[in-house]
């Protein structure tokens, strides 16, 4: 597979790899942090001449070591033993989408992998043991303890997150939030630190309040955007809405962070609309 061929099967499998890594580490947004790092991982692999009979698996299984890197270096620790055989039905696809990525990090590791891998993507269970690196046994073991556990979990009160914004982080949103919905993008320049760096996801990054200019540009020439203050996984953001289509979910999100009243970083989400597939996310105000 030459290096061009290679980097088209990455753009095909992002979504999926997506939706591995964020029920992995609990977040859309982590989950996204995990995958690119995935993917340079990838590429220089590649770039290093790395021979790869099977493409798909090689790829979890980097996505797996590192959603396992990120987790421990958070300290994160699973809370579900059982210690009992338990024979389990897979999840129906309706019921598994609606299950809280939050509710998937309560699972230990392994159990977590095997049913994200098995009734999410529909991987097999010797695919499980070579992307895990464990025995197909024990593979299907923690699969079998995995959908168990979830069925009691998801059973479970909600216990969603809730954003618990101050009032300070809730003035600045809401201020960045009325400047998009006005069109004053001159203002929210002024807004910006001066080395302020731009992420928008999956597309390009960019640092410095000269050199970001263009981006308000781009939102103020597409007249379809209908913006509202918001928070996805608890964190205050911006929701973008497409008016073009039934407004009952945001096409994509912002998240802003700011530090001595100036804004220090944008992340847009507008290139990766899988994000949002199970993400956490209100409408506030």
């Amino acid at each position: 597979m030459n290096t061009a061929e290679f980097e088209d099967c990455l753009i095909a499998l992002r979504p999926r790899l997506h939706r591995y890594c964020a029920r992995m580490t609990g977040s859309a947004v982590h989950g996204e942090d995990v995958l690119q790092d995935t993917l340079v991982k990838a590429l220089d692999a590649q770039a290093q001449g790395a021979v790869v009979d099977n493409v798909v698996g090689w790829l979890f299984r980097i996505a797996h070591n590192t959603s396992l890197d990120f987790l421990r270096e958070r300290s994160r620790h699973t809370v579900v033993p059982l210690t009992d055989d338990i024979e389990a039905e897979a999840l129906p696809e309706a019921e598994i989408v609606a299950i809280g990525f939050q509710t998937f990090l309560r699972l230990p590791e392994l159990q977590r992998c095997a049913v994200i891998l098995k009734d999410v993507l529909g991987h097999s269970v010797d695919e499980i043991a070579h992307i895990a690196d464990c025995s197909p046994p024990a593979a299907k073991s923690a699969l079998q303890r995995g959908r168990a556990a979830l069925r009691q979990l998801a059973q479970a009160p909600d216990d969603a997150r809730l954003p618990l914004l101050s009032d300070s982080d809730r003035q600045k949103i809401s201020a960045y939030v009325q400047l998009f919905q006005s069109g004053d993008f001159d203002a929210v320049r002024a807004m910006l630190a001066d080395d302020v760096k731009l992420d928008l996801v999956n597309r390009l990054q960019l640092a410095g309040r000269d050199k970001i200019g263009m981006y308000f540009t781009r939102y103020a020439e597409v007249t379809k955007w209908r913006f509202a203050l918001g928070a996805v996984e608890g964190q205050p953001a911006m929701l973008v809405f497409d008016s073009t289509g039934a407004m009952e979910r945001p096409a994509h999100f912002v998240l802003i962070d700011w530090a001595e009243g100036r804004i220090i970083k944008i992340r847009d989400f507008l290139f990766t609309p899988y994000v949002l597939e199970a993400t956490d996310w209100v409408r506030l105000g």
